[in-house]
């Protein structure tokens, strides 16, 4: 076994290997790029190399950079962990000349299965069951159209290099094939520098199977059952489970050999990954090996009971495979969510940001999570905006479902957007509860996933209120403390007014929605009006942002954090962000220029607060902008009066726009 590895990788990548080494007395070398000088992976490992700039193109992906880090430190192996250089062939022969273990397959298998084309063809000699289509060297045009109209439309033209959803182009007719074959093959060159193209049948309704394989330098090769991996966007997977609910012991037994025999087609060693694409009706065919061990790994190693990582280092050092296939074994159903920093709603696109707040499930043996970040880290712009890997077990798939809705609900992040409840509403969603999956669930089941906003629940208004005035509470105390006079009754925030109790208001907006909240203080409870109606409430909160409250005598908790004007309110497996109105607070930031007001910075006008024809004093708020994620309200500058808006709710302002026709009262 080796004494020492680096790791060729980063993030939550990077971190689950450095877990494993550690268990198994390993020391780590990480490497790491100017944005990831304070990375989580670089705190956990015993070394770590600086490698350059951001740029994964100039410090990940250099080889020269990487074998040099390995020297430096004296590592045995390299680790490539299962993205950058993981499939990389000149990596590998780099890896070879230094003397240097690559723990992955030989170069011969990655050069084998780097072309989907040529892979195919070895897959037909091995007996691997294949899609109809057309995988061979001939790209003339017109060929390959009389290739699709033989095998039949829809078909999908593919690049033979390609991954990751690029370089492919879905045709439903003959007329068509022509335009998205040129489309296909501009992407394909500008992305992987081959334009080299295969023609397959497009399979509805189709299933994403894969099964795990692994293989010794002693020829012994095994599969570790299957994932399905259905659920994707944009041909991304998003959702993993194992096993594939409606496997039967045959078809696995198929799959299996059929997985195994690829394989060995290539002399396989190590951890890889043979993936199909099923149809309804059970049948399958060969769609690629990816020559790595896979994101969703650890759905396969919670139903095993297995190390996958382990096994690799083992084979990797020279050791056969721990287990044989007989030995193997499934125990349970797990799932996989990726929790990523990006917005569902705006296409789900990728959003950067500190990580303000933070809160994770408890880990056991029912829940996993797979990470590269803590509290106060960045999602940059540089790399995946991955968060984390959350993964569940249980006994069967309802119980994993359910748990996985548990460890969704209790998943806090502030600070980015991201797709912690669209998580929850998939995993809820009917179809993939009563596991009718296919690759387009997601926009089959589009009106269920993707719900007009309902706004915030009534115990959202009150639990936000709440932390508002118990924070306000816990200041004043603190600052009581603080006093030379700490037991002064003038510290107390109770309201207690000589002749009766003080009724106040706090102001709260969500959207385009903006509530007053009619507040009195009851002594160990509040009075808090909603909507003209009244509540009793009562409860605590920690530093944290845990909320124990009691409205109207039932009991909930939830979790409020502040970030800025935001008040950031997770409950009841729901996440909605409040603005805290301060009418004052933002007193001139809005300046005048000649009758009208203008915008600080480029933003998005989300709410018109005075109405048009009114009569305001200085200060007054008149409208919001949201710019830089941060809400700035822009007040009048003098008293007068607000003749109009030259912009809408929605519309998007420049720096320096005239936003308001604004006239002051004549001194």
């Amino acid at each position: 076994m080796f004494n020492k590895i680096l790791i060729a990788n980063r993030g939550e990548i990077a971190c689950r290997v450095i877990k494993t080494a550690r268990r198994l007395g390993i020391k780590t070398v990480a490497v790491y790029s100017e944005a990831d000088a304070g990375a989580r992976h670089v705190r956990l490992a015993d070394e770590a190399v600086f490698i350059g700039p951001a740029a994964a193109r100039e410090s990940y992906l250099v080889i020269d950079k990487i074998i040099a880090a390995a020297k430096q430190t004296g590592a045995q192996a390299i680790h490539p962990g299962y993205g950058f250089l993981s499939e990389n062939e000149d990596f590998c022969h780099a890896c070879d000349e230094a003397g240097i273990v690559f723990i992955g397959p030989p170069v011969s298998a990655i050069h084998a299965m780097g072309s989907k084309s040529e892979a195919k063809k070895l897959m037909e000699k091995a007996g691997v069951p294949l899609t109809p289509g057309y995988h061979g060297d001939h790209q003339e045009p017109g060929f390959l159209n009389v290739q699709a109209d033989a095998i039949g439309y829809p078909v999908l033209i593919k690049a033979a290099a390609g991954g990751g959803g690029k370089g492919m182009r879905l045709v439903e007719k003959s007329e068509d094939f022509l335009d998205a074959l040129a489309s296909c093959k501009r992407e394909a060159a500008s992305s992987f520098g081959s334009d080299h193209v295969l023609v397959e049948k497009y399979l509805t309704r189709p299933r994403h199977i894969e099964i795990q394989v692994f293989g010794d330098t002693f020829g012994n090769v095994v599969y570790l059952f299957e994932r399905d991996c259905s659920v994707q966007r944009r041909h991304q997977k998003v959702l993993e489970e194992a096993p594939a609910p409606g496997m039967t012991l045959a078809r696995r037994a198929a799959m299996g050999k059929a997985a195994v025999d690829a394989a060995k087609a290539v002399g396989y060693v190590g951890a890889g990954t043979v993936e199909f694409i099923a149809n309804q009706d059970g049948t399958f065919y060969f769609m690629e090996m990816n020559t790595r061990l896979q994101v969703e790994h650890p759905v396969t190693e919670m139903i095993t009971g297995l190390d996958l990582v382990e096994w690799q280092l083992r084979v990797a050092s020279g050791e056969p495979l721990p287990l044989a296939q007989e030995q193997l074994a499934i125990n349970g159903h797990a799932l996989e969510a990726r929790i990523y920093a990006e917005d569902p709603a705006k296409g789900f696109l990728p959003s950067t940001g500190k990580l303000m707040h933070l809160a994770t499930p408890e880990e056991g043996m029912h829940v996993r999570v797979d990470t590269g970040v803590e509290e106060g880290d960045e999602i940059s712009p540089f790399y995946d905006p991955m968060i984390a890997k959350l993964i569940v077990w249980d006994v069967n798939r309802d119980r994993a479902l359910a748990r996985m809705l548990q460890a969704l609900a209790e998943y806090r992040v502030v600070g980015v957007a991201n797709n912690i409840e669209f998580l929850s509403r998939l995993t809820a969603c009917p179809a993939f509860a009563n596991a009718d999956l296919d690759t387009g669930l997601i926009e089959r089941e589009k009106d269920y996933l993707f719900p007009e906003d309902g706004g915030a629940t009534r115990e959202a208004w009150l639990a936000v209120a709440l932390a508002e005035l118990l924070r306000e509470q816990e200041r004043a105390a603190q600052v009581a403390a603080r006093h030379p006079e700490p037991s002064s009754p003038w510290h107390l925030r109770d309201g207690w007014r000589v002749n009766s109790d003080a009724v106040r208001t706090l102001i709260f907006r969500l959207g385009d929605e903006q509530k007053t909240l009619s507040i009195e203080n009851l002594g160990k409870a509040f009075r808090i009006v909603v909507d003209g109606v009244a509540s009793s409430v009562s409860g605590s909160i920690n530093p944290r942002g845990l909320l124990r409250a009691e409205f109207d005598g039932l009991r909930t908790t939830a979790t409020v954090v502040v970030a800025g004007e935001r008040r950031h309110v997770f409950g009841q497996g729901r996440a909605w962000q409040f603005a805290a109105v301060d009418p004052l607070h933002h007193s001139g930031e809005g300046g005048g220029a000649e009758g009208g007001l203008l915008a600080p910075m480029p933003g998005k006008v989300i709410a018109l607060i005075a109405a048009e024809g009114a009569t305001v004093d200085k200060g007054a708020p008149l409208l919001i902008l949201e710019a830089m994620k941060m809400e700035h309200t822009i007040t009048a500058p003098a008293a007068g009066t607000v003749k109009g808006f030259f912009y809408a709710v929605g519309d998007q302002v420049g720096d320096g726009a005239v936003l308001v026709d604004f006239e002051p009262t004549p001194a």
